[in-house]
């Protein structure tokens, strides 16, 4: 039996989630699967947060001849055992956590300038209608 690691599709309708799985290369897409090693979720908003995977499962499937689909083998690149982005992980993953808790502070400052330059356009506006409007009685005259 030749076994490969892929993605089964889980999730809904334009908010796709996968798994990422040892299964026989023979079975469907999302069919049975021998064992499941993490996780993979697209729609993340921390880039680096989006995988998960059981490093010491996925080492001992790819020393048993367990051959990885194009797309799990860049992410068991970046997010395996000896991964590339591993660091930039850990930092996405405390940002996440902290951003429930995160409330942004009012911006003071700003209103303060913006309000002189509201007002003078203001002031010139009725002068420029008023002007308008002896124009355009002496012309219906």
């Amino acid at each position: 039996m030749a076994v490969r690691i892929r993605l089964k599709k889980m999730g809904r309708t334009h908010r796709p989630y996968y798994r990422v799985c040892a299964m026989d290369q023979r079975s469907p897409r999302d069919g049975r699967v021998i064992e499941e090693l993490g996780t993979y979720d697209p729609m993340c908003p921390e880039t680096d947060a989006r995988v998960s995977l059981k490093s010491e499962r996925v080492d001992y499937w790819l020393s048993v001849g367990a051959q990885p689909s194009d797309k799990v083998g860049v992410l068991i690149k970046k997010y395996g055992t000896n991964g590339t982005h591993l660091d930039a992980r850990e930092a996405a993953l405390e940002r996440l956590g902290k951003r429930k808790e995160y409330t942004p502070a009012p911006p003071e400052p700003a209103k303060k300038k913006e309000e002189p330059k509201a007002e003078e356009p203001a002031a010139e506006e009725p002068a420029a209608a008023e002007e308008s409007a002896p124009k355009e009685e002496t012309a219906s005259e």
